[in-house]
């Protein structure tokens, strides 16, 4: 056994565990060493599995592997979580921004935002200049009206482009189906494709086509057809 001289108290906490399950508790007495120790009472039943530890310099190790971080991340995180939020924030602004003007377009719109299963706006898609393949763009997802989460676009090889307008897009998903395509990443437009120009009753005989329906508009509120050939999509929940 070892010398338990009075000195620094170490904590040690000994368990018990029976073949009742049971756990017994020895409170903590002096110790002087600080290794790991392995106490064997003579009254335990032999099958019983008895430990022992101190928790001197092996809790001291452990407590700063662990608070480092943690006194990190509280530094750091309160600034970009508030920075991530902020953009999240501006993009919804925007798409608000961008529903309003759509149905100011075209009022009937009005009644495919409140009745789509879901759908999503990117509220600045902007483009290269003539010659110049690729857009790009973060919008958010709605579900029944409700964001559930950010969506980015990406789109290669655009062709011919002229001026680089920037422009905003609009996609609604006819059924459930459709709109867990696009959070798995599954809808891309083929090279063909193009979206439905906003102007007034563009959407009164519009119909879906594999699921979902398109729309775009110039930024500064005139109708533009964009080619949307080439987009794919990302998702991921707020």
């Amino acid at each position: 056994m070892a010398d338990y001289s009075p000195g620094r108290q170490t904590f040690l906490r000994t368990y018990c565990l029976n073949r009742n399950s049971a756990i017994k508790r020895i409170e903590p007495f002096q110790h002087k060493e600080s290794v790991i120790s392995l106490v064997l009472p003579r009254h335990l039943p032999t099958s019983g599995i008895q430990f022992a530890v101190t928790l001197e310099k092996s809790m001291k190790s452990l407590i700063r592997k662990i608070a480092m971080p943690l006194i990190i991340a509280s530094l750091v995180s309160p600034t970009s979580i508030f920075a991530q939020d902020s953009k999240v924030n501006k993009l919804m602004q925007d798409c608000e921004t961008s529903k309003a003007a759509f149905i100011k377009a075209d009022s009937l719109m009005a009644h495919l935002f409140a009745t789509a299963p879901g759908y999503v706006i990117f509220p600045n898609i902007g483009k290269g200049g003539i010659g110049i393949g690729g857009a790009a763009g973060n919008g958010i997802l709605f579900e029944n009206s409700k964001a559930v989460g950010k969506a980015d676009m990406k789109q290669v090889d655009v062709g011919f482009q002229f001026g680089g307008q920037a422009y905003r897009e609009v996609i609604f998903f006819e059924n459930q189906a459709a709109l867990q395509n696009f959070k798995q990443g599954k809808v891309k437009f083929s090279a063909q494709a193009s979206a439905i120009a906003v102007k007034s009753g563009a959407s009164t005989n519009v119909k879906y086509s594999e699921g979902v329906m398109v729309f775009t508009q110039g930024k500064g509120g005139l109708m533009y057809e964009a080619a949307i050939g080439g987009q794919h999509f990302g998702y991921d929940p707020l």
